[in-house]
């Protein structure tokens, strides 16, 4: 929030990590209206999230700069608050508003398209009809633009019919299934081989070293080498154009990799202990609290601990410096059926106990799943975890989620024949529930011998703790 005394900036909050914008959904005050601190005053829509922003001022809503149904960038302006008691400024004196909606050069739209109503404020880059009385958001008219389509060849499922942004992309999708193909070379445009100007020595050359010779071979290669072809869809190919949670996903991961030299460091950790407890609380717990006992809240409580003695790894990387954070906030990945992840992140963990820990990130997940997560669940989280091992992996090597420098992948846990030493130093074969632990981590945080021993930390609470009395 910005401005003097007399007038307050509401803009459009940081809502997730790599969320960029979201459509205003729906304002729970009009102009002239007094508002509360914290009191709920607009519904945004993200492609991560749906949630009500609330005032961060008392006052009264002077101005609304942004209508249901826009598409807002993060930071932007959306409306203006004054002192209490102040009138709404008049038509003439209030400031211009600039569009709700930026153009940018490609298709960008929210995860889904809100119904669309009559607010106060700027109406340029608000919902439009088309010449055949079709409500259009500012999201689907420019898709639809793009694309090519005729609006009124499209099916709305939206309130009252509308046509949502899932209307276009399936419009599109059939139109792309349909459409005669050529064959891709001729649609690949030829490379032309690259021109140098030709000039006339004016002297012999002089006979190059081997070693001089070597770069200019190199660049003779690449000058020859033609640019890799973008993919082009053939006959019988699906074109699946991607949601815009799956291209926010595509954008960070390849920024952590550009900007964290990545290491890979796994452990194999005996689950043994934690399985004889899991089976004899099995029933009981899923009676309790209504889900199921697993591995993660037994690892997710280890690695807490584990922090505390490690904290280097619960950090994040600024500016030539490393800031360790005082609190454990336990971002845990969340998959949406296969369309993206989110990391909703339970806050102070290091102060909470498995059976609270479990709770919480159940929960954070089924709200994850039906976009229910505040603006609070999905920021600040300090060191992640990655669940792929409800599918049997063995081990994967996840990407670091930026700025922090850890993230830990807990794979599968199968049984298997292991070592057992007994108190007279007896070796025998015994069956386990064995699992890997695979943590990616940032080298310019610390090397490997830290991440080593933070890992063997981790197992070794793993192995040893009372689990029994951990989860009475």
């Amino acid at each position: 929030m910005e401005g003097d005394t007399t007038m307050a900036d509401v803009t459009m909050p940081q809502l997730g990590e790599t969320v960029t914008e979201g459509t205003v959904t729906r304002w729970f005050k009009q102009v002239g209206d007094e508002v509360a601190v914290d009191e709920a005053l607009f519904e945004v829509s993200t492609d991560k999230v749906d949630t009500e922003v609330p005032s961060p001022v008392a006052g009264v809503l002077s101005e609304i700069l942004a209508n249901e149904g826009d598409l807002v960038e993060v930071g932007q302006v959306l409306a203006r608050v004054g002192e209490p008691g102040a009138a709404p400024p008049s038509p003439s004196a209030a400031e211009p508003a600039e569009p709700a909606v930026s153009e940018p050069s490609g298709p960008v739209a929210s995860e889904s398209e809100p119904a669309v109503s009559a607010a106060s404020g700027p109406v340029a880059a608000g919902p439009s009809r088309t010449s055949a009385g079709i409500v259009l958001s500012p999201v689907v008219r420019r898709l639809i633009a793009e694309s090519g389509i005729d609006a009124s060849t499209i099916t709305g499922t939206g309130l009252e019919g509308r046509i949502t942004r899932v209307d276009v992309e399936k419009a599109i999708r059939a139109r792309a299934s349909t459409a005669p193909r050529e064959p891709a070379a001729a649609l690949a445009a030829p490379v032309a081989p690259s021109a140098e100007p030709v000039v006339a020595p004016t002297e012999p050359p002089a006979e190059a070293s081997p070693a001089a010779e070597e770069p200019r071979r190199a660049r003779r290669a690449s000058k020859r080498t033609p640019p890799t072809p973008a993919a082009v869809a053939r006959n019988g190919d699906t074109v699946v154009p991607l949601n815009n949670i799956r291209r926010r996903t595509a954008d960070h991961m390849v920024m952590s990799k550009q900007t964290s030299p990545h290491v890979l460091t796994a452990i194999e950790v005996d689950y043994e202990g934690v399985e004889q407890v899991r089976r004899a609380a099995r029933q009981a717990w899923r009676d309790e609290e209504g889900f199921s006992l697993t591995y993660l809240p037994f690892i997710a409580r280890a690695v807490i601990d584990a922090l505390n003695d490690y904290p280097h790894l619960n950090a994040s990387y600024g500016e030539d410096e490393l800031i360790v954070h005082s609190s454990v906030n336990l971002a845990v990945a969340v998959d949406i059926d296969f369309k993206g992840l989110l990391a909703p992140v339970v806050h102070g963990a290091e102060g909470k106990r498995l059976r609270q820990i479990a709770r919480d990130i159940v929960d954070l997940a089924d709200r994850a799943r039906s976009r229910k997560l505040g603006l609070d669940d999905l920021t600040g989280g300090t060191f992640t975890l990655t669940n792929a091992g409800q599918y049997g992996t063995m081990m994967q090597f996840p990407i670091i989620n930026q700025p922090q420098v850890a993230i830990l992948s807990t794979d599968g846990v199968s049984r298997k024949p292991v070592v057992v030493i007994d108190s007279f130093g007896n070796e025998s074969i015994a069956i386990h529930s064995v699992g890997v632990l695979a943590m990616a981590w940032d080298h310019r945080a610390f090397d490997g011998a830290y991440a080593a021993a933070f890992l063997h930390r981790v197992r070794g609470i793993i192995e040893t703790r009372d689990w029994e009395a951990e989860i009475r």
